[in-house]
């Protein structure tokens, strides 16, 4: 569905999401003992697809961590090396879904989320750093294909690599970047695509743009949105306060459902959620220092999100990137 038949049917509001806010890592400790993220005696949760594919059956994490290190001092690209990571994987493509398939949990709530967007006709937009066969083969898998058909993915592709040119070799094919930017997959420019073409639009037809992350690497994207959903306990939060962009924290999807549910029926505004949001963090962050120790979003979002802080700080201000 074309962005101008999204908006010809008047929704209130407009739902984008980072792919890692819905699907995560489940798995026990003898699977995951090569994750990078432990808390406590369990593995992690924001353990990325991409992370959890390399460390395990790619090159690994020592030399990933070498890899995040020359990107973070801007030696190397974020797109660049990603490239790389994918390069180690060395399998064919059915395998990498095979893998994903078995260690993946869809969040809780989001099943509902998506029934409760369907009868509101609000669109659900999953925007991914990762390949568009991965998300839409677990979608489909943990959501069934009815459910599943109401999401738009943007998202990086797949193509294939000579001399094999078959997803069903190893090395027969590779990632296919979404656009020219250093990312990949610049988020932002989709988002800014809607908000030019929401501002043409009569004030009273005007929907909100709402956005759930859970990695830094979403906070370009947050920029662009009237709300940033960010999952606690992650850095995406530290980044926000920080930057002074409007969020509000959510531990699952049920979470985002109930505050979606007041904005869309006019009981709160995206403001209004928003300043709730950054009290109930500014209030308990102190507690939470002493009591537990923040888990970690994957480090290549980290990289990621370094590169686009420097990006934003060189020609846009903060001021002026805050939508009220």
């Amino acid at each position: 569905m074309t962005l101008e038949s999204r908006l010809a049917g008047k929704p209130k509001i407009l739902f984008f999401t980072d792919a890692t806010a819905i699907l995560f890592i489940f798995s026990d400790l003898q699977k995951c003992h090569t994750a990078v993220w432990l808390h406590g005696d369990q593995c992690a949760d924001s353990h990325s697809t991409n992370d959890f594919i390399t460390d395990g059956y790619g090159m690994g994490y020592d030399k990933r961590r070498v890899l995040m290190d020359l990107i973070l001092e801007e030696k190397e690209t974020f797109r660049d090396g990603f490239q790389k990571m994918v390069d180690s994987w060395h399998m064919p493509f059915p395998r990498v879904l095979q893998i994903l398939s078995e260690n993946i949990k869809l969040d809780p709530g989001f099943k509902d989320f998506v029934i409760w967007a369907r009868e509101n006709k609000v669109p659900v937009i999953v925007l991914s750093s990762g390949m568009y066969p991965v998300i839409e083969t677990l979608l489909k898998l943990l959501l069934g294909d009815d459910l599943a058909a109401d999401l738009e993915i943007i998202s990086n592709e797949t193509r294939l690599l000579s001399p094999k040119n078959s997803l069903d070799e190893t090395d027969g094919w590779t990632i296919k970047y979404h656009d020219d930017s250093g990312f990949g997959h610049d988020k932002s420019l989709t988002l800014r695509q809607y908000a030019k073409a929401i501002q043409q639009l009569p004030e009273p037809d005007r929907p909100s743009m709402l956005y759930a992350g859970d990695g830094v690497s979403d906070l370009s994207a947050a920029r662009e949105s009237d709300l940033l959903f960010a999952k606690e306990g992650q850095d995406l939060v530290t980044y926000c306060e920080r930057e002074g962009i409007p969020f509000t924290t959510f531990k699952d999807w049920t979470d985002i459902l109930s505050e979606t549910k007041e904005i869309f029926s006019g009981q709160k505004s995206v403001k209004k959620v928003a300043e709730e949001g950054l009290t109930r963090v500014r209030t308990n962050s102190i507690e939470l220092q002493r009591t537990q120790k923040p888990r970690r979003a994957s480090s290549f979002d980290q990289a990621a999100a370094d590169q686009e802080l420097r990006r934003l700080r060189g020609g846009v201000a903060v001021e002026d990137a805050i939508r009220e």
